[in-house]
């Protein structure tokens, strides 16, 4: 916790005692429901929590917007991210049931009003949203095809509606065939850890 607070040193009380109960909560879940590989438990806010909130430094959700988690697993970045926007809505998909389980258990236990777990594929969902986040769950392209006709409108906030996704290495290939407005920011920038060197968060207009 004191990693996260260097970096979002305005935490309120409230969100600083829902990221404090994270890693206990986890832990109990790991044991039932294998979500976290266990090399990570050990560096549960520096890989899971900060990196999750390595996109709430490339943009501030405004109250309101509605945000897609794709391939959640335990809930990263979706839970993470919740906490830091009470205001914002957010949805976390994930085609296996089991993790979609401790994501409503995680979010029950918090209190987060803010946050509804579906077990299933994105590409069923009918609803739009203003943005959608991930994890490295696939390469951009195959990506892309899952959030096709997914996004609202209007624009609300400080960047265009669209994909904001974790990941890391080179991604030069990966990206070369986007047509669409993309940007790569590198996490190192706001972070100093060595786990952050080649850790990115690309952003993708939506379509």
């Amino acid at each position: 916790m004191k990693t996260i607070e260097k970096y979002f040193p305005d935490l309120t009380d409230l969100q600083r005692k829902q990221l404090t109960e994270l890693e206990g909560l986890y832990k109990f879940w790991n044991e039932q429901i294998n979500v976290i590989s266990r090399k990570d438990t050990e560096n549960f806010y520096e890989r899971h929590v900060l990196h999750s909130m390595g996109i709430a430094k490339i943009i501030t959700f405004k109250d309101g917007t509605s945000i897609l988690d794709i391939g959640t697993g335990g809930g990263f970045p979706g839970i993470p991210l919740a906490i830091l926007f009470p205001n914002c809505q957010f949805t976390l998909i994930d085609s296996v049931g089991k993790k979609i389980k401790v994501v409503n258990e995680v979010a029950e236990s918090l209190g987060l009003t803010n946050v509804v777990g579906i077990h299933g594929r994105a590409e069923s969902l009918k609803e739009k949203f203003d943005f959608i986040v991930s994890r490295a769950v696939t390469a951009m392209p195959a990506f892309l095809y899952w959030t096709r006709g997914k996004f609202n409108k209007k624009s609300n906030n400080t960047l265009p509606n669209g994909i904001l996704y974790l990941k890391g290495g080179d991604l030069k290939e990966e990206l070369k065939p986007l047509k669409q407005k993309h940007k790569t920011t590198p996490l190192n920038k706001y972070f100093n850890e060595e786990f952050f060197e080649t850790k990115k968060v690309v952003y993708v207009a939506g379509n």
